[in-house]
């Protein structure tokens, strides 16, 4: 099993010990989404799949906040926002501004890219990156949109 995998069955059975209904549902909620994609994918269970599916989470419950906000649910905007909290414990730290825009300009000049209709090219060279992982691929389409003309 992957340790972060680990790290997150422990800190449910610590909720449930402690009677924290809120933190209990979204860790099992969590953890049931982590062995979904597993089974789907017909993957073991690692990091890189735990990253994967709670950065996933972490989006769905933002664009979900989004939407609760606009409808004027303020008891559902915070409990999305304390259940990305919980979720965000297992997310390693991104890549910052700086840093992206460093991999962004190599890639486009390992590509050759010279127009947006070769975004793709760029898009696919960061995915292989060793920090793909790291990267927020939305800020870096953004990014990648306005170097290229």
């Amino acid at each position: 099993m992957a340790p972060l995998y680990d790290s997150l069955r422990a800190d449910i059975v610590t909720a449930m010990k402690a009677r924290d209904a809120a933190t209990t549902t979204a860790l099992r909620t969590a953890d049931a989404a982590v062995k979904r994609a597993a089974m789907d994918g017909n993957k073991e269970i690692d990091d890189a799949l735990v990253v994967t599916t709670l950065r996933k989470a972490v989006k769905n419950l933002a664009d979900a906040r989004v939407e609760f906000e606009k409808g004027g649910r303020a008891d559902l905007v915070a409990a999305n926002d304390a259940e990305i909290r919980v979720l965000e414990k297992y997310l390693p730290k991104g890549i910052d501004g700086a840093r992206l825009e460093s991999l962004i300009a190599t890639a486009i000049a390992e590509t050759g890219a010279q127009s947006k209709k070769e975004m793709g090219k760029v898009i696919g060279a960061l995915k292989k990156h060793p920090d793909a992982g790291l990267i927020d691929f939305g800020a870096a389409s953004k990014l990648v949109q306005a170097k290229l003309p």
